[in-house]
This record gives C-alpha cells, sequence and structure tokens, in this order.
C-alpha cells in the first residue's frame, strides 16, 4: 500500500470516552456524603438562579425562539411560566443558574462550575417524566436527579484535574457541554455505545475562546455560555439517539483529532478513577456573587472595613498577595464596561467591600458603579503579587486552598495588621460553617421569587434527603412554577 494513501479501518474508541461511559453505565455511587453535598448543591444552584431572575438582562434572553410556542410535556424553566422544548430549556435554565456568578466552583488545572449541567439534567428529566406519566408510567425521582449531578459533577471535575483549557485559551464550558452529554444521554435510555458516540460529538464540537471572561473583552456572554453548552449536550444525546453515528477517534486521530487540533498535540491526563470525589469537595460560593479566586480577598476585605470605612480618603496603598490563577483571570487595571466585567475583577471585588462591607449582586451594575467613583480611585492604590506557597497550596490536593490576604497602608504611615484567609467558607474544611449559611442564602433568594408558604414548602423538602430522594421529578418542579 502507498505510503500516501490513508487506512480507512474504524478505530476503537478513544479510551477517555470509554472510562466515561463506564462510569456512567456501570458505577454505583455509595457515597452519603456525595448525595447530601448534590442535595445542598441543588438548593444553592436553584437559588442562584431564582436572584437572577430579577436582572432584566438575563430575562430577556429566556423562553421559546418563536414566541407564544406551546411544548407538549415541555421543561419548565424554575421561577418561570415558560414549558419549552428540553433543548432551550437547557439552555434557560443553565442561563440563570450562571448569571450571576453565584453557583459552585472547581478549582484545579482548570476551572469551572459542574452544577451548570443541571440545565441539561433537570431539563431533560422534566421532560421524561411528563412524557412517562402521559404514557401511564412512573416518573423519575429526584434521586435520579441527584446521581446525573454527582456524576456530572465527577466527570467534568476529574477532567480538569490535571487538564488546562485555560492555557490553551479554551473555555472550560467545553468540559460542561461532555459532562452533560454523557449524563443526559444516559437519562434519555442510550446504551453505553450511544454514551460513546454523543462523547465523540460533544468534542468534535471543539470549544469556545476565553475572549469573553478576560480583559479587555469580558463581557456577559460568559453568563449564558454554559447554559448554551448544556443545550448543545441535549441536543447531541437527542441526535445520537436517532441514530447519529459517534466519530471514535475524536480525540487521538493524527492532524484532525481534538489534541493536534486544539490541545497542543497533549494527550489529557487522568490522576484518578471517576467516583465521587467532585462532588464531596466541591466549593460553593456562600458569601458573594464574585469569581471564586476573590472569595477570601473580599471576606478579607469585609474583616478590614470596620477599620477602614472611615479612612478612604487617607487610604496610601492596598497590598493584596494572591494566588498565581488569581492574577491570570481577574487581576486588571483600567475601565470596567459592563457588570461580567466587574464581577471578573479581583480589585472591584476588594474595593466594594472595604466600602460597604458587603458585596452584592447589585454592586456590579452600571449605575451603582457610576454613583461611586471611589471604587475606582482605591483600585488604582492597590498592588497585587503573586504568593508561592497560596499558589502551591492551590494545586495541592489534600489543600485545595485559595487564599488572599490585604493590608491596607494610610498616609500617616500606620497600617491595618495583613489579615490572611486560606480557606473560604464555602470549602469542604468550612462545611460545619457555611452550610447554615449556604442554607439561608438558598430561602432568601427562593423570596425573590415565591411566596414566604411556597418558600417554606420548597425549602422544608430540600432539608429532607429521603423525602426529596423519593420524590417524582414533576412534582419537585410543580413547587418551582409561579
Amino acid at each position: 500500500m502507498s505510503a500516501n494513501v490513508d487506512s480507512n479501518d474504524r478505530p476503537k474508541p478513544d479510551q477517555v470516552l470509554v472510562n466515561i461511559a463506564n462510569y456512567v453505565c456501570d458505577h454505583e455511587i455509595n457515597s452519603v456524603e456525595a448525595y447530601d453535598t448534590a442535595r445542598n448543591c441543588l438548593m444553592d444552584t436553584l437559588g442562584c438562579g431564582m436572584l437572577a431572575l430579577s436582572f432584566p438582562e438575563c430575562t430577556k434572553l429566556l423562553g421559546p425562539l418563536v414566541e407564544g410556542t406551546t411544548v407538549p410535556n415541555g421543561a419548565r424553566v424554575p421561577g418561570t411560566k415558560y414549558k419549552l422544548d428540553p433543548v432551550k430549556a437547557a439552555w434557560d435554565i443553565g442561563c440563570i443558574i450562571r448569571w450571576l456568578d453565584f453557583n459552585d466552583t472547581w478549582l484545579a488545572a482548570e476551572w469551572g462550575h459542574p452544577s451548570d449541567n443541571l440545565g441539561a439534567i433537570l431539563s431533560v428529566a422534566d421532560y421524561l417524566s411528563q412524557v412517562r406519566i402521559a404514557e401511564g408510567k412512573d416518573s423519575l425521582l429526584m434521586r435520579d436527579v441527584l446521581t446525573s449531578m454527582i456524576k456530572a459533577h465527577e466527570i467534568q471535575g476529574v477532567l480538569a484535574l490535571e487538564n488546562s483549557f485555560n492555557r490553551v485559551g479554551l473555555c472550560h464550558v467545553l468540559l460542561v457541554r461532555v459532562a452533560s452529554t454523557a449524563v443526559v444521554t444516559k437519562l434519555l435510555g442510550g446504551s453505553k455505545e450511544q454514551i460513546i458516540d454523543a462523547l465523540s460529538q460533544a468534542w468534535l464540537d471543539g470549544s469556545s475562546l476565553r475572549t469573553y471572561r478576560h480583559a479587555p473583552n469580558a463581557g456577559p456572554r460568559k453568563s449564558w455560555a454554559a447554559g448554551d453548552a448544556t443545550s448543545r449536550a441535549v441536543r447531541l444525546a437527542d441526535l445520537t439517539l436517532k441514530g447519529e453515528i459517534g466519530y471514535p477517534s475524536v480525540l487521538t486521530t493524527p492532524t484532525w483529532g481534538f489534541y493536534d487540533v486544539s490541545f497542543q498535540g497533549k494527550s489529557f491526563e487522568l490522576s484518578q478513577d471517576f467516583s465521587s470525589y467532585v462532588m464531596e469537595n466541591i466549593l460553593f460560593k456562600i458569601s458573594f456573587p464574585a469569581e471564586f479566586h476573590s472569595q477570601t480577598a473580599a471576606e478579607a476585605a469585609v474583616r478590614l472595613h470596620p477599620i477602614v470605612k472611615d479612612r478612604l480618603a487617607d487610604i496610601k496603598e492596598i497590598k493584596i498577595k494572591t494566588h498565581e490563577s488569581a492574577i491570570r483571570i481577574i487581576s486588571k487595571v483600567g475601565p470596567l464596561n459592563n457588570p461580567a466585567d466587574r464581577d471578573h475583577c479581583l480589585q472591584y471585588m476588594i474595593a466594594v467591600p472595604l466600602i460597604l462591607g458587603n458585596l452584592t449582586a447589585d454592586h456590579y451594575e452600571d449605575d451603582f458603579h457610576r454613583n461611586n467613583p471611589i471604587i475606582d480611585t482605591l483600585r488604582e492604590k492597590m498592588t497585587v503579587v503573586e504568593e508561592p506557597r497560596y499558589t502551591n497550596e492551590y494545586l495541592e490536593p489534600n489543600k485545595r486552598s485559595i487564599a488572599n490576604s490585604l493590608q491596607v497602608l494610610f498616609t500617616d504611615g500606620t497600617a491595618t495588621e495583613e489579615i490572611e484567609i486560606n480557606y473560604p467558607v464555602g470549602h469542604r474544611r468550612r462545611r460545619e460553617e457555611g452550610i447554615p449559611l449556604l442554607e439561608e442564602k438558598f430561602k432568601t433568594n427562593l423570596l425573590t421569587v415565591f411566596t414566604k408558604d411556597r418558600c417554606e414548602n420548597i425549602f422544608n423538602l430540600c432539608k429532607d434527603q429521603k423525602k426529596l430522594e423519593n420524590t417524582k421529578v414533576n412534582d419537585f418542579m410543580d413547587l418551582f412554577t409561579p
């Protein structure tokens, strides 16, 4: 055979695809902690979505593409009256979940927000449950949703442990599409082979660029990109179940595969098997709707607020020590052009709580920024340096810290103490402290949409692990329909 003729023998599927499909189909989740954490994650994620419905820039993107469209057995978008096809419902749910940058976070070589996958999981589970009921069958249970969440978290998070997509300019929502595709294909009744085929389609899509997350182009696409990824996952799963073939060497094929095209020729490193590690160690954003690398910095600023609030005009310098990832993703100077720009600016997320003692989603809005010029004055006085220990401990598997420290220096030569915080409230090491606060956050967010009685019904159900797990998905979604 000529050396210039390609072999057309169909290869075996790439091992990464096989490993994910085996995990989704065969691995039993036996971790009580994982299910308990998934329950808390469900509460927190939906609460973030409810709060986002207060922001017109978010709600204008929701609803059917053709106004007035009616979808039989349509999936509900929590907090709204929309009943949509599962593809658009996944987009909408994913959009509201992520809009305020307030849902959970995973930090490793790659960053991301695994609860983004709930957009796909919940839309498909609700749709399937209504179809089953219409056919005289049983609805899916919320335990099925929690199991899918645990597995989606694990797929996204384990792929992120050693593989940095951001360093090659790619956005982490690629991993949302991959994880959602795997679990949704399973929910829809796909076989192990169909999950492999659907996963190959997800990798074939490549990845969006991170351009919209960084200066000087940061913008609101970062708030709906994950919804877009979950929506695509549902579409790819549906296409596969309609008979679309897979592309088995999508990752490894020379020249045309993902590794060569998008990952600089490197293959993925998987440092551990898929289990329930990611859900058990997930980071909750409890205190602030802010990019997670800044959470401990904002907390330190809140602690300094009583000391500096009456001396803002006398501040000479604000010293910030942080970890390398924070510098790379959210440290910026110059004008901040929109809310999405501000909630990805370390200096902004320190200045506001120094001034006010708190940081909320409203503090990123244009009017607030315009009416508080002291924020930019303080930003100009900030110096940011890397602390090597913070960088190292950020990556250590038994620590996974997200440390920041602040010190304020005044013109008269005095200074505050240096406030160092290594672990945010949402870290596994602060669960005992964090979960009661997470529950309060959930109840507060629910009240932005529902009556007090409805909020109490939802909260009481979500607090009861056994009752929640045995609740029918359609009944659960009824509670979130106004």
